[in-house]
């Protein structure tokens, strides 16, 4: 095996800053820092944050891994409308829901969220500025809960659920109101995830029952089903991303895919072998393929735990001696 030594020599690079475009390998001694350096490879995976609040599950999230909200559902005292914001570091209280419940879905960014349906079914519609919620009525035209969606506060997409049997009703909302897109999902299902834009949908996983790797694309008028699924069905799962890059995470049945992780490339799911720190499903994610969030959740009991995951990347670490 060929040594750093036989490599760069006997000397190593002295730099009062680090180096603005290192290569992988290179190493340098840092004299502001006093601190050996060296630009390694960070593999993809969880790493574990500060925890929520509030312990819940069926919950809905919005936004991305910096800039996170979490909102509803079923805390120990029953269903809840406590809203949270993440930083990138910790949460944060915030305005509450008018109307507490659970299973329901969320759509957009931390300062202007949009969050509907959830049980007992209902079409109720609310709109986050940043701070509080309003109601914006009348609702999804198909009451339901176990819902999933995708977009942003003006131009969201709701699509699957729970009415007392599931459905593949679709919706999209236009900042005022919400359209029925017939005929839906191909694969009627509820306790589903979703990720992209209201023309530009992934709709994965479920149960109708039983639990699901259906995969579905929709193009702003229908959804064409995507013969290779995830790899492992199941139900009451989180995702976030694009259509074409997606990270779906978690789920039930809780022992076998409760920390499986799997993103999607517009074709294929490819499973990472790193899972979740914490295996759960009833719980809620945000930000994209390459940093995503995952919290709440329910294993044995409601969950506040919060995960980021990061891709595979280039990064700096100093050299100790071990």
């Amino acid at each position: 095996m060929a040594e750093y030594i036989n490599i760069r020599g006997q000397s190593i690079e002295v730099v009062a800053s680090d180096p603005a475009n290192p290569t992988i390998g290179q190493i340098w001694y840092n004299s502001t820092s006093n601190t050996l350096k060296g630009l390694g490879y960070q593999a993809a995976g969880w790493a574990t944050g500060n925890n929520m609040n509030t312990a819940r599950n069926v919950l809905a999230g919005a936004g991305t891994q910096t800039a996170a909200l979490g909102a509803g559902g079923e805390a120990p005292g029953g269903a809840t409308g406590a809203t949270e914001e993440y930083n990138g570091t910790s949460w944060s209280p915030s305005g509450s829901m008018g109307t507490a419940r659970g299973y329901l879905a969320a759509a957009g960014i931390q300062t202007a969220a949009l969050a509907f349906g959830g049980q007992p079914a209902t079409g109720a519609t609310e709109e986050y500025n940043g701070s509080t919620w309003t109601a914006s009525p009348p609702g999804l035209n198909t009451a339901r809960y176990y819902i999933a969606g995708c977009g942003i506060q003006t131009a969201a997409l709701a699509f699957g659920g729970n009415t007392g049997v599931s459905v593949g009703a679709t919706e999209e909302y236009n900042g005022s109101t919400w359209t029925t897109v017939p005929p839906g999902l191909n694969t009627a299902r509820n306790a589903l995830s979703g990720a992209g834009i209201q023309t530009a949908a992934l709709a994965f996983g479920g149960e109708g029952p039983p639990p699901s790797s259906a995969t579905e694309e929709y193009n702003g008028a229908t959804w064409t089903s995507n013969p290779t699924g995830l790899n492992a069905a199941r139900s009451r799962l989180a995702g976030c991303g694009t259509q074409t890059a997606a990270l779906g995470f978690g789920g039930a049945p809780v022992p076998t895919v409760g920390a499986s992780t799997e993103l999607y490339d517009g074709i294929t799911w490819t499973s990472n072998p790193t899972g979740l720190n914490t295996p759960r499903g009833f719980l809620a994610g945000a930000g994209t393929q390459t940093a995503g969030l995952a919290f709440g959740g329910y294993d044995t009991g409601n969950l506040t735990a919060t995960e980021e995951y990061n891709a595979a990347a280039p990064v700096i670490q100093t050299i100790t001696a071990s």
